[in-house]
């Protein structure tokens, strides 16, 4: 007979008290379970405030404890409490077997680093622009990598994109999709009163009111600082950004960013 490991007994005994005080471990998750995908910096914490919007919250005045109560991002928490079928969580994993219903945020691989880079700075310290773009921290795929790897979808998730372009130019009609994908029923009013609580501006500036729940984020940096289309132009050194379109040039030209 073959016992059960050290990790295994661990989980099990986690999974039993966390079901007793109403919880589940963070990758317990059910077939109809829709994902937020993308790498870091893409919309993530945007698409996140909206769609606890949708879910009743009043994210102009709530705690981010709320939010992530609501959206809970897989890797930062262990526990989650299931309020509804489907659940809805935040992820920059790539593709997983277990994620068959993915909404996959894509950005600019450009904007994406420009974003990435003052959030590491601002984590991590100072960064050396040319290193941080070949090797992007705490992920293990660059941001071309991680787009191909979910444009081939290997595990033939129900995979929605979402465009952080199309976002700013038309937040109402982007979330109307992904209302659909959710299967839910939104009037155009509630619609609007989800972009107009979570529009840049208003997180802005319940960002210097409130906080994150992350106690590690400097709170004299701004987690919500420009959200720009084309910040790369003028943020990028040229140098940098000359090697990482000899890496990603060709995702960037494939999905329509480079002519």
């Amino acid at each position: 007979m073959r016992f059960p490991g050290k990790k295994t007994l661990q989980r099990l005994l986690f999974a039993a008290v966390a079901r007793r005080a109403g919880l589940r471990l963070i990758d317990d998750h059910e077939a109809g379970d829709v994902f937020f995908v993308g790498f870091p910096k893409s919309g993530h914490t945007w698409v996140q405030y909206l769609t606890a919007s949708l879910l009743g919250a009043d994210v102009r005045h709530c705690p981010d404890a709320l939010v992530q109560d609501l959206v809970p991002d897989i890797h930062d928490r262990r526990f989650y409490r299931r309020y509804a079928t489907p659940m809805v969580f935040k992820s920059h994993a790539l593709p997983r077997p277990d994620y068959r219903r993915v909404i996959y945020l894509l950005r600019d691989g450009r904007d994406v680093m420009v974003s990435y880079y003052h959030h590491a700075c601002a984590r991590f310290g100072p960064q050396d622009w040319n290193h941080f773009v070949g090797h992007p921290p705490w992920l293990d795929a660059k941001w071309h990598e991680h787009v191909e790897a979910w444009l081939a979808n290997p595990y033939q998730a129900e995979l929605l994109i979402v465009r952080y372009e199309d976002l700013k130019r038309d937040a109402a009609t982007e979330l109307r999709r992904i209302c659909a994908f959710l299967g839910r029923e939104e009037t155009p009013a509630r619609i609007q009163e989800a972009v107009a609580a979570a529009a840049f501006e208003v997180m802005n500036a319940r960002e210097k009111k409130l906080g994150w729940e992350d106690p590690t984020w400097p709170r004299e940096k701004s987690f919500v600082r420009r959200g720009a289309v084309g910040s790369f132009r003028d943020e990028m050194p040229a140098e940098t950004l000359a090697l990482f379109l000899a890496d990603a040039g060709p995702t960037l030209k494939k999905l329509g960013y480079l002519a």
